[in-house]
């Protein structure tokens, strides 16, 4: 079922509002570079607001904050590989059993497609199996979070910040779905706690300065969007 457009722009609405609160943490908290929608120089992904904190006689930290409205938004993006590849072997040896004991129950769903008998490919789908359907829905379901859902851990392992921040609304706190390394800074009466610390993850100079880079570059996009400054006034074709 399509999801109404109240609740989408509810959504954005509420996905907005969770970004403003961060980069408000971010600021009060000494991180005088800020900006939402940061690409990160070492992967693919997109931070939701990237910070970086330089003062004299202090350690340069920079910090990344993902911001999440809804459960599934959280679990696309939770997902760890190692636990998920596990489970995947297992359903794996599970669907291999099932598939012996359907030839043996059911000769006829052997589709003929080959040869040698013993080749032939058998259609299970047929006899909709309900334990068989369902091993095959997980794994899809794995798969897909496996090669599409792993934003967290790979932030933390190709090293694109210092701190890694999970900006949730209260209600959606749970222990249990806190990404390893991450903090988690909850919404409580328009503003955000620290409820739980991140991990402090070693980075370069290089990482960090081209992290700022980024920053800069998402402000000065933002700042020309905010002042209607098109390509045009800037002097491109």
């Amino acid at each position: 079922m399509d999801t109404p457009v109240a609740t989408r722009r509810a959504e954005t609405e509420a996905h907005l509002r969770l970004k403003r609160l961060a980069l408000l943490w971010a600021q009060a908290n000494g991180y005088s570079a800020c900006a939402a929608e940061v690409s990160l120089p070492q992967c693919r992904y997109r931070a939701d607001v990237a910070a970086y904190r330089a003062r004299l006689r202090e350690q340069t930290v920079t910090a990344i904050f993902e911001c999440k409205q809804a459960r599934p938004d959280l679990r696309r993006d939770n997902c760890e590989t190692a636990t998920t590849r596990e489970r995947l072997r297992s359903l794996a040896r599970r669907r291999e059993i099932l598939e012996k004991h359907l030839r043996v129950h059911y000769p006829t769903l052997r589709t003929g497609d080959s040869l040698f008998a013993e080749y032939d490919s058998h259609d299970f789908d047929a006899i909709a199996h309900r334990g068989y359907r369902r091993v095959l829905r997980e794994s899809a379901a794995l798969e897909n979070r496996l090669y599409g859902g792993t934003k967290f851990e790979c932030l933390v392992r190709y090293r694109c910040a210092n701190l890694f921040f999970l900006v949730l609304p209260y209600e959606l706190f749970r222990e249990t779905d806190t990404p390893a390394g991450w903090g988690v800074l909850v919404e409580r009466n328009g503003m955000l706690d620290l409820i739980h610390k991140p991990a402090w993850q070693d980075n370069s100079n290089d990482a960090q300065i081209r992290l700022l880079q980024r920053i800069a570059v998402a402000g000065t996009r933002q700042f020309n969007r905010a002042f209607a400054i098109t390509r045009e006034d800037l002097g491109y074709a």
